[in-house]
Protein backbone atom coordinates (compact mmCIF):
# COMPACT_ATOMS: atom_id res chain seq x y z
CA UNK A 1 0.00 0.00 0.00
CA UNK A 2 2.61 2.86 -0.97
CA UNK A 3 0.18 4.97 -2.05
CA UNK A 4 -1.42 5.69 0.58
CA UNK A 5 -0.99 9.46 1.82
CA UNK A 6 1.00 10.76 4.79
CA UNK A 7 -1.12 11.80 7.42
CA UNK A 8 -4.00 9.41 6.14
CA UNK A 9 -3.62 7.35 9.78
CA UNK A 10 -4.40 10.15 11.93
CA UNK A 11 -8.12 10.09 10.03
CA UNK A 12 -8.69 6.94 11.19
CA UNK A 13 -9.17 8.09 14.97
CA UNK A 14 -12.32 10.04 13.57
CA UNK A 15 -13.96 7.50 12.01
CA UNK A 16 -16.36 5.12 13.72
CA UNK A 17 -15.09 1.65 13.85
CA UNK A 18 -17.90 -1.30 14.81
CA UNK A 19 -17.54 -2.93 17.95
CA UNK A 20 -16.71 -6.22 17.96
CA UNK A 21 -19.43 -8.84 20.04
CA UNK A 22 -17.77 -11.54 22.26
CA UNK A 23 -18.28 -14.73 21.29
CA UNK A 24 -20.42 -16.80 23.92
CA UNK A 25 -18.16 -18.86 26.10
CA UNK A 26 -18.63 -22.58 26.38
CA UNK A 27 -17.45 -24.40 29.28
CA UNK A 28 -14.90 -27.02 28.42
CA UNK A 29 -15.82 -30.51 28.73
CA UNK A 30 -13.94 -32.09 32.34
CA UNK A 31 -11.10 -33.74 31.69
CA UNK A 32 -10.85 -37.59 32.59
CA UNK A 33 -8.49 -38.78 35.00
CA UNK A 34 -5.70 -40.83 33.61
CA UNK A 35 -3.67 -43.27 35.76
CA UNK A 36 -0.17 -42.28 36.22
CA UNK A 37 1.49 -45.16 34.63
CA UNK A 38 -0.82 -44.90 31.49
CA UNK A 39 0.35 -41.06 30.94
CA UNK A 40 2.71 -40.96 28.56
CA UNK A 41 5.60 -37.97 28.72
CA UNK A 42 6.18 -36.44 24.81
CA UNK A 43 9.72 -36.51 23.89
CA UNK A 44 11.38 -33.18 23.92
CA UNK A 45 12.15 -31.64 20.39
CA UNK A 46 15.37 -31.60 19.15
CA UNK A 47 16.74 -28.39 18.58
CA UNK A 48 16.92 -27.20 15.17
CA UNK A 49 20.04 -25.25 12.96
CA UNK A 50 17.06 -23.83 10.30
CA UNK A 51 18.03 -19.91 10.49
CA UNK A 52 14.19 -18.08 9.79
CA UNK A 53 14.50 -15.55 7.58
CA UNK A 54 14.14 -11.72 8.23
CA UNK A 55 12.16 -10.19 7.92
CA UNK A 56 9.49 -13.02 9.07
CA UNK A 57 6.72 -13.53 6.44
CA UNK A 58 4.15 -15.83 6.60
CA UNK A 59 2.85 -17.82 3.56
CA UNK A 60 -0.70 -17.68 2.67
CA UNK A 61 -1.53 -21.78 0.83
CA UNK A 62 -2.08 -21.94 -2.47
CA UNK A 63 -6.37 -22.23 -2.30
CA UNK A 64 -6.44 -18.88 -0.72
CA UNK A 65 -4.95 -16.98 -3.55
CA UNK A 66 -7.70 -18.06 -6.12
CA UNK A 67 -10.50 -16.18 -6.80
CA UNK A 68 -14.22 -17.02 -8.35
CA UNK A 69 -15.32 -13.79 -10.50
CA UNK A 70 -13.79 -11.39 -12.31
CA UNK A 71 -14.61 -8.04 -13.25
CA UNK A 72 -14.23 -6.44 -17.51
CA UNK A 73 -10.59 -5.16 -16.25
CA UNK A 74 -9.52 -8.30 -15.06
CA UNK A 75 -10.02 -7.76 -11.71
CA UNK A 76 -10.43 -11.20 -9.53
CA UNK A 77 -12.82 -11.32 -6.85
CA UNK A 78 -14.63 -13.58 -3.76
CA UNK A 79 -16.30 -12.53 -1.14
CA UNK A 80 -15.87 -14.07 1.65
CA UNK A 81 -18.20 -12.27 3.69
CA UNK A 82 -21.09 -11.10 2.65
CA UNK A 83 -22.71 -7.31 3.73
CA UNK A 84 -25.48 -5.28 2.18
CA UNK A 85 -25.86 -1.46 1.79
CA UNK A 86 -23.73 1.58 0.43
CA UNK A 87 -20.63 1.49 -1.30
CA UNK A 88 -17.83 4.52 -1.15
CA UNK A 89 -16.84 5.82 -4.14
CA UNK A 90 -13.59 6.64 -5.40
CA UNK A 91 -13.43 10.18 -3.40
CA UNK A 92 -14.40 8.72 -0.48
CA UNK A 93 -11.81 7.44 2.59
CA UNK A 94 -12.20 3.93 3.54
CA UNK A 95 -11.23 2.18 7.50
CA UNK A 96 -9.66 -1.23 6.02
CA UNK A 97 -8.01 -3.96 7.37
CA UNK A 98 -5.79 -5.83 4.40
CA UNK A 99 -3.52 -8.58 3.96
CA UNK A 100 -1.77 -8.51 0.71
CA UNK A 101 0.86 -11.51 -0.82
CA UNK A 102 2.13 -12.52 -3.94
CA UNK A 103 -0.21 -14.90 -5.58
CA UNK A 104 2.45 -16.88 -7.08
CA UNK A 105 4.05 -17.98 -3.55
CA UNK A 106 1.95 -16.92 -1.13
CA UNK A 107 4.54 -14.74 0.37
CA UNK A 108 2.92 -11.86 2.87
CA UNK A 109 4.09 -8.33 2.18
CA UNK A 110 2.06 -6.30 3.64
CA UNK A 111 -0.85 -6.06 6.61
CA UNK A 112 -2.12 -3.47 8.35
CA UNK A 113 -5.20 -2.49 10.69
CA UNK A 114 -7.13 0.40 10.72
CA UNK A 115 -5.74 1.87 7.74
CA UNK A 116 -7.44 5.15 6.12
CA UNK A 117 -7.34 6.38 2.73
CA UNK A 118 -9.09 7.82 -0.30
CA UNK A 119 -10.52 4.47 -2.33
CA UNK A 120 -8.73 5.99 -5.39
CA UNK A 121 -5.56 6.86 -3.94
CA UNK A 122 -4.40 3.28 -4.10
CA UNK A 123 -3.32 1.11 -6.69
CA UNK A 124 -6.03 0.72 -9.77
CA UNK A 125 -7.21 -3.30 -8.81
CA UNK A 126 -7.20 -2.21 -5.19
CA UNK A 127 -9.48 0.94 -5.44
CA UNK A 128 -11.95 -1.03 -8.07
CA UNK A 129 -12.71 -3.49 -5.62
CA UNK A 130 -13.23 -1.21 -3.05
CA UNK A 131 -16.21 0.36 -4.59
CA UNK A 132 -17.89 -3.49 -4.75
CA UNK A 133 -18.06 -3.58 -1.36
CA UNK A 134 -20.27 -2.97 1.63
CA UNK A 135 -19.35 -1.75 5.27
CA UNK A 136 -18.22 -4.80 7.49
CA UNK A 137 -17.67 -7.16 4.14
CA UNK A 138 -14.48 -8.79 3.63
CA UNK A 139 -13.66 -9.19 0.08
CA UNK A 140 -10.32 -11.24 -1.18
CA UNK A 141 -9.02 -9.67 -4.82
CA UNK A 142 -6.81 -11.18 -7.26
CA UNK A 143 -5.33 -8.64 -9.30
CA UNK A 144 -3.33 -8.76 -12.20
CA UNK A 145 0.03 -7.36 -12.59
CA UNK A 146 -1.30 -4.90 -15.32
CA UNK A 147 -3.90 -3.21 -12.90
CA UNK A 148 -1.46 -3.87 -9.61
CA UNK A 149 2.47 -2.50 -9.53
CA UNK A 150 3.25 -3.38 -12.96
CA UNK A 151 6.33 -3.38 -14.59
CA UNK A 152 8.13 -1.52 -11.62
CA UNK A 153 6.96 -3.41 -9.02
CA UNK A 154 7.47 -1.68 -5.46
CA UNK A 155 9.71 -2.43 -2.08
CA UNK A 156 8.96 -6.28 -1.62
CA UNK A 157 6.79 -6.41 -4.41
CA UNK A 158 8.43 -7.92 -7.51
CA UNK A 159 8.17 -6.64 -11.09
CA UNK A 160 5.21 -8.14 -13.46
CA UNK A 161 3.40 -10.07 -10.11
CA UNK A 162 0.32 -10.74 -9.71
CA UNK A 163 -1.67 -9.89 -6.43
CA UNK A 164 -3.93 -11.11 -3.78
CA UNK A 165 -5.60 -9.02 -1.18
CA UNK A 166 -7.69 -10.08 1.61
CA UNK A 167 -9.75 -6.76 2.65
CA UNK A 168 -11.89 -5.98 5.65
CA UNK A 169 -14.53 -2.68 4.81
CA UNK A 170 -14.38 -1.58 8.35
CA UNK A 171 -16.32 1.76 7.67
CA UNK A 172 -15.71 4.88 5.09
CA UNK A 173 -16.85 8.08 4.96
CA UNK A 174 -17.44 11.24 1.94
CA UNK A 175 -14.98 13.63 1.25
CA UNK A 176 -17.74 16.42 2.79
CA UNK A 177 -17.76 14.69 5.78
CA UNK A 178 -14.18 14.26 6.20
CA UNK A 179 -13.98 17.78 5.33
CA UNK A 180 -16.30 18.22 8.34
CA UNK A 181 -14.46 16.50 10.76
CA UNK A 182 -11.02 18.59 9.56
CA UNK A 183 -13.09 21.70 10.46
CA UNK A 184 -14.41 20.64 13.64
CA UNK A 185 -11.01 19.52 14.95
CA UNK A 186 -9.78 22.63 13.92
CA UNK A 187 -12.07 24.59 15.71
CA UNK A 188 -11.61 22.66 18.56
CA UNK A 189 -7.68 22.90 18.96
CA UNK A 190 -8.06 27.11 18.24
CA UNK A 191 -10.42 27.25 21.56
CA UNK A 192 -7.75 25.40 23.31
CA UNK A 193 -4.79 27.55 21.87
CA UNK A 194 -6.70 31.23 22.51
CA UNK A 195 -5.06 32.70 25.41
CA UNK A 196 -7.85 33.39 28.63
CA UNK A 197 -8.93 36.91 28.64
CA UNK A 198 -7.65 38.53 31.53
CA UNK A 199 -10.53 39.14 34.41
CA UNK A 200 -11.21 42.74 34.88
CA UNK A 201 -8.94 44.25 37.87
CA UNK A 202 -10.79 45.14 40.77
CA UNK A 203 -12.06 48.61 41.80
CA UNK A 204 -10.10 50.33 43.81
CA UNK A 205 -11.29 50.97 47.79
CA UNK A 206 -12.22 54.21 48.72
CA UNK A 207 -9.44 55.83 50.99
CA UNK A 208 -11.75 56.74 54.44
CA UNK A 209 -12.18 60.38 55.06
CA UNK A 210 -10.85 62.10 58.06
Amino acid sequence: MNNTHCGLSRIALSLSIAALVAAPAVAAPAAKRVPASAATVAAAPAPAAEILPVPLNPVVPAALRVCTAKTASGLGTRVLKAAEGAKPGASDYVLVNYIGYLAANGTVFDQNTSQAFPAGGVIKGFSEGLQLMSKGSVWRFCIPAAIGYGEKGAGPIPANADLVFQVELVDFKTEAEISAMRAEVQKQQAGADAPAQAAPAAPAADKPKN
